[in-house]
């Protein structure tokens, strides 16, 4: 059987945290992009991360920020991970001595059909890529999806993104075959505030399809 990994990014309660790592749960994203509805403070971020169960990879994502603000973070709370959402360069997303992946805006339709694979050559260091909806300089989170139909052959581990909830997830799955998924709106009864049905109802459904492989 293939397993999907899962990633709940953008919580912002520690309460959501909790229920994360009870539904076995691979990774969380806090967010640290200020024009985030999902923004979290670094004493916030701290108090999710006291909910954290061992083995559970904590992900910050950031776009376009500056050197000081990462490192900022970095000092006060303990990122595994960090995911880079704007136009940031190899060198910058390498600079901070943590490993990384970067996001790939795969709402814009030049980036679509010419330039996918060229962008993620351009960080040879990233751990994998997240393929999400949003077009080049936006951000992500937007609840919409893009066509599965069209992403391409990567040789680092793709995360899937934008727009997925429970009743997608079957289709995205078959589709794109990624090594991970990662949802937000999608298990939100409200924005930026996620729902424990919702929760619990996409790790069911994302292990039904599993299953299958």
């Amino acid at each position: 059987m293939t397993r999907t990994r899962i990633k709940f990014c953008g919580l912002t309660r520690p309460v959501e945290a909790g229920w994360a790592c009870a539904l076995g749960v691979d990774a969380i994203g806090l967010v640290f992009y200020e024009k985030s509805p999902r923004i979290v403070t670094i004493a916030d971020a701290n108090k999710l991360l006291a909910e954290i169960a061992p083995f559970v990879t904590v992900k910050g994502l950031f776009l376009n920020a500056d050197r000081d603000r990462v490192s900022a973070v970095l000092r006060e709370v303990k990122l595994d991970l960090l995911q880079f959402h704007g136009d940031e360069t190899a060198e910058y997303c390498s600079g901070f001595g943590r490993p990384y992946i970067k996001a790939i805006p795969m709402g814009d339709r030049y980036l679509e059909q010419n330039s996918t694979t060229g962008y993620a050559q351009s960080h040879p260091d990233a751990l994998g890529f997240l393929l999400d909806s949003n077009a080049v300089g936006s951000a992500g989170g937007t609840g919409k999806t893009f066509d599965w139909q069209k992403v391409p052959v990567f040789e680092k581990p793709v995360v899937l993104a934008g727009g997925i909830d429970c009743g997608n997830i079957e289709n995205a799955i078959r589709t794109v075959r990624p090594w991970a998924i990662d949802v937000s709106s999608g298990i939100e009864k409200e924005r930026g505030v996620k729902d424990h049905t919702l929760m619990k109802n996409f790790v069911q459904e994302v292990r039904l399809v599993d299953h299958e492989y």
